[in-house]
């Protein structure tokens, strides 16, 4: 087996463990507070985003602007994203999070990563500092291919 492909079987295997155990806390997290993925992803789209419409949510998460209003619409009564009119066209509302809607959005992530503090404690000094420079090359390599990629928003 050539290296390459070694790397490439070792990095496949790390992913299914990392998506396995990070998607076990934000499934879990997303269960406790009675949200569906489709909330929990406009959520996350806002956070990145900061503000669109419906049909932009729709978009990003492959359903209709009605689905995506009837969704957004239980987002707005719990409290946590904002329904603002739209300084560019007033016919126009934009939604935003609310501050409840940010925490909750940055519990969802500190749930998802909270296994990362476990998986440290199994690690030694070195063991630590070899991930650490891996990872951080890694991330580096990837951000390259990022840019070298075209991507549409």
């Amino acid at each position: 087996m050539s290296s390459t492909q070694e790397f490439t079987e070792t990095l496949q295997a790390w992913s299914e463990v990392f998506m396995q155990q990070s998607m076990q806390g934000f499934i879990h997290f997303a269960k406790e507070q009675k949200l569906s993925m489709s909330q929990l992803g406009a959520l996350f789209h806002l956070s990145r985003k900061g503000h669109c419409g419906v049909s932009g949510i729709g978009e990003d998460l492959g359903v209709s602007s009605a689905a995506a209003s009837q969704m957004l619409d239980r987002l707005v009564q719990a409290g946590f994203i904002t329904r603002v009119e739209d300084p560019a066209d007033r016919r126009a509302r934009r939604l935003q999070l609310t501050e409840s809607g940010r925490v909750l959005v940055q519990a969802t992530t500190e749930a998802r990563q909270r296994w990362f503090s476990e998986l440290a404690k199994q690690l030694d000094k070195s063991e630590i500092s070899a991930a650490t420079e891996t990872l951080r090359l890694l991330t580096l390599k990837t951000r390259t291919l990022e840019k070298e990629t075209p991507c549409c928003d």
